[in-house]
């Protein structure tokens, strides 16, 4: 499943029809790198892809003032199944992928334990600070905000809390890796 497909198949679903800086306006506006894989950079790339296969369509292109000329696109019918087609993958899969860390840390023995508990507090203090960042995010809303993206926000932030929780236990534990349970 394609995130990127999703957001900009949802978005003109949602929205009606727009050109790509507004796509990529709501992408931030949304804060969609904060709680989906979706990067504003990779927009246009995706406008491209779904124009070539269809799913989308140029409708019209306007000009404000001396600011370029911008493509306004529609979703096709085919765009609308395969939004839907998508929309049912993302609801029916689960994924939680494995962290790289998990294997780092497995093949760790050999890593002197203070450097290890220093990697360890540091990844702490990122997600710390990603925590931070989306509690700023619940505290500004943006102007049509809706339940859904509080619940959306909430979920990332209880994600980051099961990482600290985790983290902060391999610290306690970090003299006892090479110990069996």
């Amino acid at each position: 499943m394609n995130p990127t497909r999703l957001f900009v198949l949802g978005a003109l679903a949602k929205r009606g029809p727009m050109h790509g800086h507004q796509l990529r306006r709501d992408a931030r506006v949304d804060r969609a790198d904060l709680w989906s894989q979706v990067k504003p950079g990779s927009l246009y790339g995706a406008l491209h892809r779904l124009t070539e296969e269809g799913l989308i369509r140029p409708l019209r292109t306007e000009q404000d003032g001396t600011f370029p000329a911008r493509t306004i696109y529609e979703i096709t019918d085919e765009g609308g199944r395969e939004l839907r087609a998508l929309r049912d993958e993302a609801l029916s899969e689960i994924h939680l992928k494995p962290d790289p860390v998990d294997l780092a840390l497995a093949v760790s023995s050999d890593v002197d334990r203070e450097i290890l508990r220093g990697y360890i507090s540091d990844r702490v203090a990122a997600l710390r600070a990603r925590q931070s960042q989306l509690s700023h995010q619940l505290d500004r809303r943006w102007p049509d905000q809706s339940k859904a993206d509080d619940l959306i926000l909430e979920h990332a932030q209880m994600r980051v809390q099961v990482e600290i929780d985790w983290h902060e236990r391999v610290l306690v534990h970090i003299d006892k890796l090479d110990q069996h349970s």
